[in-house]
């Protein structure tokens, strides 16, 4: 099959998510996954709908008893899972654009597959596939789930007996599936909510706007006098916030100050947090000097998770905004970050561009995204020796990493060094390599 397991379950342009392609899926991940319970969801992307149809029928077709949440956010699909001990799906294509779909697979409990599940699933699916069998007939059989509700409910439980009373947060909700259920949380813990693209129509998720496009939100804070920002990404799993002054503060700055917080309370397992080798050299830096433990995983949050169940930590996430509170989720949540940060800032007393000068001072990267169609394996070869050159430049002051992107068809190019201009320089460099790669090979 074309389309593989990623970094995020399946993803791709959701014309090629075929109605036969997602009811094999859905049969396959029956027959690894459970035959029992299994609860769905979705993003409000306008392909979700038929996505979701055919996925319930495979579902079904494998005795599987599908238990269907509609349009939520994907930390509440993980949250049911957790709470009823069952798989599950997300039909999202998470930051992607609206011609983009997919499917993460949640395994019993709320948690990501590990590599050898997704090998099994991937076996298993080639299997059907193989067989040509003739496409599910029949009404589709489900059973409608009420737990945002009590999701919500937990959020607002995160930080009991505390409330946001009085504070000014502004939100973008990316047209996505935070859409409501944001307001409503932060509301009801007393908050002065501001929010924007908050009316989905799916069409809109993540059109210039949200986590991945936060400009509208940076001028919102410093128009309304918010204390600070929170743009969500279209199925809420990351964000990002936006400090008084308007300037952006990323999931390795949100880590920094969490990690840092949660060690003088005590709450900072093993006093370890977990990242990805994404997350920024300052990152490293600053948790050094906090005498923190920095334990570094692959991209993607599920290696975060691996590595937080393995040694018992309580914090880990990545750069983009994914951030994981082990005690309370088991994947990353946009809306508990949010909430978490916010009340991390009444508590602290200061504005939140100071506590991100206090937490770390990140160094200079640059990150370039080159799409290709071409073997990731030779290209990487191919600009073997370029990499090579980069590090003998940069001398022991910085670092490259080049790696293929784990839900997009490019490369992506991240430079560190303490010069922003040479860490550019370098990075057009590479990401010129790949170009002629692309055109050669």
């Amino acid at each position: 099959m074309a389309l593989r397991f990623g970094t995020d379950g399946v993803r791709g342009p959701a014309d090629q998510l075929t109605d036969e392609f997602i009811e094999a899926l859905g049969l396959a991940a029956a027959n690894v996954l459970g035959r029992g319970g299994f609860v769905v969801a979705r993003d409000p992307r306008e392909s979700g709908e038929r996505i979701e149809l055919a996925l319930l029928r495979g579902l079904i077709s494998g005795g599987a008893r599908p238990i269907v949440m509609g349009v939520v956010p994907t930390p509440a699909l993980a949250w049911s899972c957790a709470n009823g001990e069952l798989p599950g799906a997300m039909i999202s294509a998470s930051h992607n654009r609206v011609e983009d779909n997919g499917v993460k697979l949640f395994a019993s409990g709320g948690l990501k597959l590990s590599d050898e599940v997704e090998a099994r699933l991937e076996t298993e699916l080639d299997r059907i596939v193989a067989l040509d069998r003739s496409p599910a007939t029949g009404a589709v059989l489900s059973t409608t789930s009420n737990e945002l509700s009590r999701y919500e409910d937990a959020l607002v439980e995160s930080i009991a007996p505390l409330r946001l009373d009085g504070c000014k947060v502004a939100i973008d909700c990316a047209n996505g599936s935070a859409s409501g259920v944001a307001q409503r949380v932060l509301g009801r813990l007393g908050a002065d909510v501001v929010a924007i693209h908050t009316n989905p129509d799916g069409t809109n998720i993540n059109s210039n706007c949200g986590s991945t496009h936060p400009h509208d939100l940076q001028r919102l804070v410093v128009e309304s006098g918010a204390v600070v920002g929170l743009a969500f990404d279209g199925d809420a799993d990351r964000v990002v916030a936006v400090d008084e002054t308007g300037a952006l503060v990323d999931g390795d700055h949100l880590l920094a100050l969490c990690a840092i917080d949660m060690r003088d309370r005590g709450e900072l397992t093993a006093d370890a947090v977990v990242v990805t080798v994404m997350t920024n050299l300052g990152f490293h830096h600053a948790m050094s000097r906090q005498g923190i433990e920095v334990v570094e995983t692959s991209v993607g949050d599920r290696y975060v998770l691996e590595a937080l169940e393995q040694r018992g930590l309580a914090l880990g996430g990545e750069q983009s905004g994914h951030v994981i509170f082990r005690r309370m989720a088991t994947t990353g949540d946009g809306i508990l970050t949010g909430i978490q940060l916010v009340e991390l800032l009444l508590r602290r007393g200061l504005p939140l561009s100071v506590m991100v000068a206090e937490s770390m001072t990140r160094l200079p990267q640059v990150l370039v995204n080159v799409v290709t169609d071409r073997s990731n394996q030779s290209i990487l070869d191919f600009i073997k020796p370029d990499i090579a050159d980069a590090m003998r430049e940069l001398d022991g002051n910085g670092r490259v990493l080049v790696r293929p992107s784990g839900t997009e068809p490019m490369i992506r190019v991240m430079v560190e060094a303490t010069d922003e201009r040479q860490a550019q320089s370098v990075a057009d460099r590479l990401a010129k390599r790949i170009d002629i790669a692309n055109s050669e090979l």
